[in-house]
C-alpha cells in the first residue's frame, strides 16, 4: 500500500479516469460520519463532485470542509482527504453536474440527465485538491 505519495501516479490517474463511483465522507454537526456514493470527474489535480444546496453533504461541509474520498474496485483503491472548497456560482457548478453527467451517462443520455434531474436545481460543487493520495492494487 502507498501512502503518502504526492502528486497522482499514472496507474492511479488511469484508475481514477475510468467509470468508478466514489464514496464521499463528510463530519456531521455531532462528529459522526456521514457518507454518500457519488458521481464524480478527476479534473487534473483536482476531483470534482456536485450536489444540491441544502443536502446533508452540503451542509457538513458548510460548517467542516475536511472530506475523504475512496474510490475502490474489489481490492485495488484510491483515497484521498483534505479540505473541500465548495463552489455555489450556479453557471459554474451546473457545467460541472453537466460535465460529469455525460462522463457517466454518455453525451445524448448525460445531457437527458441532466435536463430532467438537474436543470434549474441550486447546485454546488465540491473541489478537492488531489495531494496526499493513499492506494492499494498498483504495485
Amino acid at each position: 500500500m502507498a501512502q503518502g505519495s504526492n502528486g497522482i501516479p499514472d496507474q492511479v490517474r488511469a484508475f481514477l479516469e475510468e467509470r468508478r463511483f466514489a464514496s464521499l465522507a463528510t463530519v456531521n454537526s455531532d462528529g459522526t460520519p456521514q457518507q454518500t456514493v457519488m458521481w464524480y470527474l478527476l479534473d487534473g489535480d483536482e476531483i470534482l463532485m456536485n450536489t444540491a444546496i441544502g443536502r446533508v453533504k452540503h451542509r457538513n461541509l458548510e460548517d467542516n470542509p475536511k472530506i475523504s474520498v475512496c474510490i475502490e474496485d474489489e481490492y485495488r483503491y484510491v483515497s484521498v482527504a483534505g479540505a473541500a472548497v465548495l463552489d455555489v456560482d450556479q453557471g459554474r457548478t451546473h457545467a460541472d453536474i453537466l460535465r460529469i453527467a455525460k462522463r457517466y451517462e454518455g453525451e445524448e443520455g448525460g445531457q437527458g440527465y441532466y435536463d430532467r434531474s438537474f436543470e434549474g436545481a441550486q447546485r454546488a460543487t465540491i473541489r478537492l485538491t488531489v495531494g496526499r493520495v493513499v492506494h492499494n492494487g498498483f504495485e
